[in-house]
């Protein structure tokens, strides 16, 4: 149901043009104790808008999500517009408009309207072209295997999870990039013989990164130029064994993104502060990331600065080897006319060269395209076991060559898949579940771990398989069975054998994970085998993670979705999780603007009334991650002995839909903690002023800088408590607990009274203590815990606190209760605020004379016949519309007035089965494009019903 509150909130956030917040986000509330004091801005960067909780960097544009049942408004697109104060400063602006009528004209004939978007488009196919670059400009097989890609998910039958690396989400769109880092070079220095291999996804405003690198020590610290050449970030580089460095930036500046986008970036990397150990390379958008299934670094043996990557991949249906070549430092050319050079490009094994192709390449555009076809059954096998070489050698006088081992793709990435009865070749809703993660090693070696839990019957076979041809006709390609104990429900080992095209399709995430069993010998639980995008949280993903179930939720739940979470506890005692869903049926995810509307929240597995739960995040898509950093000793208490659970629960199954235990064995017996000497530097409450200016989350509030999640009492009032949360400053009246003695005292400074024991009665029994919620309850309008019997109003970013509501803290349940603020019938004809900060109204001393209620003061006698919808009043059981600023009526959401509340639901639709699925223009539901054209023709053909009928 709709929060009345919130709608009201966000309306305003459409409609009021005061609506414009700097990266201080002072509030609007006339209460001083509540208000965030402005400051001056932190460093670039930094500036930005505060919109509906959420803070978005300048110039950049989003769609107001109004919660259930509105959802997000895709028609509307708010934009974070850069302003300079008087003293030139900088703040953010938030402009909303309307943009259908910006929606491009169409050739096609037959438009659709896709879920998530505004503007209909034409179906796929009629109108698919996509840029590539200048290489895949002559060479097209990328960019058409892409296409085919795209074209393959309509020839899928059962696998419905079955998308290709773009096939996501509006929220969890991606763009690829990659850079080669080479030597420097400087006239007066030797550059270094090193090479890295750097790739790129950014999604939103966070770019992850997977460095590779050989001939040089492990890095200490990355760079990332802008096209000044000026440091725009860096990274500190942990240290370890591997040859693989894992790293996000995050909360990318929109003008760095635009450097991004159009290629004007560069990246450093340094293994000491030695100019001869350093490699830099331009970071560049390509096309062939997207295909790219095998990789190569290539290397010399001088130490000359050159060096290049291979990407490659296989042909779909013949054993064709494509490949680009980015090339650095090969030649030597400093003039302006290009130079002309030819290549040798050999394919070896063993110093053996079994291919040779010959090709001119230029100075100016080093890069390189070609195919190596029908590769036999040797080749292949050498290539799925890494150890063919790719070599590109000059010639001429001065002939060069650097060479390389081909690989599998190496990523940061986890392969993993959920299994769910939803996804299975017959879908069902049992309750079960099945994980999966996997690593692929150099030498073509496929480890696996897979546990299941929650099988309806028992268990049969557990197998790796290809997406059927035909409908429910499987194609095994690998078995676990014989791996699989029983007992425990696991299995773990090899595949040693994975053929070059196994490997082509796993990395392609065309391959699944089907586990059978006695009553669904087809497959009770099945699962798409997919990367997982590297985020750069602590949680260990090389572990199994934790199963996620409906058979684990109490009471059970019988859903076809299911499941599995990583959890880490680090050594601040700051909880890090990750939480992926597979499953949901296409009904669900229509309800929900085609995402899974998810609500995570971790608690003791016992039931009783002593529980403790915090929230995680709520979720829109099927993945969700963060950091909780706010814990209680209870809770740690029960990570530490395995009685936690995770529970993600939907609008189905509110009360839980999949559920997991997590044991995470931590050292925290006193709760979060902060250790100066083991802490990361951003996790500390960093004492210093000046540090505490340059952080984004500080507050800034009686002349004081405080830093995030700090409390303290303010000099104004020693009975108020104050926190601060992102930049904003939040004041509770301190409530004081009701005393059972006799006498009490006032102690010095303190804000309640207590219990005089030095004046007790010797004969008076200490009254028994009663047991209460010992956690506590976390609101996640202020993101804090409030203790047990506690009233507050609520705080509702970005406006503040809503005076006319009062939130309770149950403390035998922990739950919040909020109630609005009933105001008393007034029989003056002028009422009057007495403080601009009250709810309620008064009649003045002065007027005694009984009259009417003004039509401008219904909602203040708030009685139970009248509500209050944006600048409408309706009587008791009307119905209505709602009308929101930018878009107008929403004839798909009907309101009502029930005794004083408004509520609001948006209409039913039917499940839906069939696959072609179109939403008319104007209607409410999707509806079936065979029904439709099966209506059209009977509106067309009104005569031939009439002849059958006769």
């Amino acid at each position: 149901m709709l929060d009345p509150r919130a709608l009201r909130s966000l309306l305003c956030v459409l409609s009021c043009a005061w609506l414009h917040t700097g990266a201080a986000s002072r509030l609007k509330s006339p209460a001083l104790p509540i208000q965030s004091e402005r400051e001056p801005l932190p460093s670039k960067g930094l500036s930005g808008c505060s919109f509906g909780g959420r803070f978005y960097s300048l110039e950049d544009t989003w769609h107001p999500d109004l919660g259930e049942p509105f959802g997000v408004m895709h028609c509307v697109q708010c934009y974070c517009e850069p302003q300079k104060s008087r003293r030139g400063k900088v703040f953010g602006k938030v402009n909303c408009r309307n943009i259908k009528q910006d929606c491009p004209e169409l050739d096609c004939d037959d438009p659709v309207l896709l879920p998530g978007h505004c503007c209909k488009s034409c179906p796929k196919g009629v109108d698919d072209k996509k840029q590539t670059d200048s290489v895949l400009d002559s060479f097209e097989y990328f960019h058409e295997k892409s296409r085919e890609k795209e074209d393959d998910l309509h020839k899928s039958y059962n696998d419905r999870s079955y998308l290709s690396s773009e096939e996501v989400g509006p929220g969890e769109s991606r763009t690829d990039f990659v850079a080669v880092l080479t030597g420097v070079t400087d006239s007066w220095l030797p550059s270094s013989s090193g090479v890295a291999r750097a790739r790129f996804s950014l999604t939103r405003t966070s770019l992850a990164f997977s460095i590779t690198y050989q001939r040089m020590d492990r890095p200490s610290k990355i760079i990332f130029l802008d096209s000044d050449g000026t440091t725009a970030f860096e990274y500190r580089v942990p240290k370890g064994q591997s040859d693989m460095i894992c790293g996000v930036w995050k909360n990318l500046a929109k003008p760095l993104m635009r450097q991004l986008q159009s290629e004007q970036m560069r990246i450093s990397m340094s293994a000491s502060t030695s100019r001869r150990e350093e490699v830099e390379g331009k970071i560049i958008k390509h096309r062939a990331l997207f295909a790219e299934t095998f990789s190569s670094t290539l290397t010399s043996e001088e130490d000359s600065g050159m060096g290049g990557i291979a990407m490659l991949t296989l042909s779909d249906t013949e054993n064709n080897l494509h490949f680009i070549l980015i090339l650095q430092g090969l030649i030597k050319h400093k003039d302006k006319e290009p130079l002309l050079m030819p290549i040798r490009v050999h394919l070896v094994y063993r110093q053996h060269i079994l291919r040779e192709i010959r090709a001119n390449i230029t100075s100016h555009d080093p890069d390189f395209a070609e195919v190596l076809t029908d590769l036999n059954s040797r080749e292949l096998f050498w290539l799925s076991h890494g150890q063919l070489e790719i070599a590109v050698v000059t010639e001429g006088q001065d002939p060069r060559q650097i060479s390389g081992f081909i690989t599998g793709r190496k990523s940061c990435d986890t392969i993993q898949s959920v299994m769910s009865s939803g996804d299975a070749l017959t879908p069902g809703k049992t309750g079960g579940v099945g994980s999966a993660i996997f690593n692929l090693h150099d030498n073509g070696t496929l480890d696996y771990q897979v546990q299941v839990a929650g099988l309806t019957s028992d268990f049969l076979g557990l197998t790796i398989e290809l997406k059927p041809r035909r409908r429910n006709k499987r194609s095994v390609l690998y078995d676990l069975t014989p791996e699989y104990n029983k007992a425990t429900g696991k299995a773990q080992g090899s595949w040693s054998r994975l053929e070059a095209r196994h490997i082509h399709m796993l990395l392609q995430n065309e391959l699944f994970i089907n586990v059978a069993t006695a009553h669904s010998q087809e497959g009770e639980l099945r699962g798409q085998i997919k990367a997982l995008l590297y985020n750069g949280l602590e949680a260990p993903r090389y572990d199994l993670p934790t199963p996620l179930a409906g058979s684990f939720v109490s009471p059970p739940v019988r859903t076809g979705a299911s499941g599995h979470a990583w959890v880490s506890v680090d050594k601040q005692c700051h909880l890090h999780y990750e939480i992926v869903v597979a499953g949901l049926s296409k009904a669900d995810d229509l309800t929900v603007n085609a995402h899974l509307h998810g609500l995570a929240e971790i608690g003791e597995i016992d039931d009783s009334s002593t529980s403790h739960k915090r929230l995680l995040t709520g979720f829109y898509g099927s993945q969700a991650q963060g950091v909780l950093k706010d814990i209680s000793a209870e809770l740690l208490q029960h990570l530490d002995q395995g009685t936690a659970f995770i529970q993600v629960s939907t609008k189905m199954n509110p009360r839980g839909e999949i559920r997991g235990r997590v044991h995470v064995p931590n050292n925290c017996e006193l709760g979060t903690r902060v250790d100066a000497e083991e802490a990361e530097f951003d996790d500390l409450f960093v004492k210093d002023p000046e540090e505490l200016k340059k952080d984004p989350h500080t507050c800034f509030f009686e002349n004081q800088h405080h830093a995030h999640g700090s409390r303290w009492t303010p000099n104004y009032d020693k009975c108020f408590s104050c926190s601060c949360q992102k930049r904003t400053v939040i004041c509770d009246p301190v409530i004081c607990p009701v005393l059972t003695c006799s006498r009490t005292i006032q102690p010095e400074g303190k804000c309640c009274p207590a219990c005089d024991e030095r004046k007790e009665p010797k004969d008076m029994k200490a009254p028994e203590r009663v047991d209460e919620h010992p956690e506590g309850c976390y609101f996640e309008g202020d993101q804090k815990m409030h203790a047990p019997g506690t009233t507050w109003h609520p705080f509702v970013p970005p406006f503040g606190y809503i005076k006319c509501a009062v939130c309770t803290c149950k403390g035998s349940s922990g739950e919040v209760h909020c109630e609005k603020v009933t105001c008393p019938l007034l029989t003056c004809s002028h009422p009057v605020r007495r403080n601009p900060s009250d709810c309620c109204k008064e009649c003045p001393e002065e007027e005694r004379t009984p009259a009417g209620l003004e039509h401008s003061d219904m909602m203040q006698a708030d009685g139970p016949r009248h509500c209050k919808f944006g600048k409408n009043y309706y009587q008791n059981s009307d119905n209505w519309h709602p009308w929101v600023p930018l878009v107008g009526e929403m004839k798909c959401i009907n309101c009502w007035c029930d005794h004083g509340v408004t509520k609001c639901q948006r209409k039913q639709c039917p499940v839906l089965t069939c696959t072609n699925i179109n939403r008319r223009e104007g209607a409410c539901c999707p509806e079936c494009l065979d029904s439709l054209e099966e209506d059209d023709l009977m509106m067309k053909a009104p005569d031939k019903r009439r002849t059958f009928r006769h």
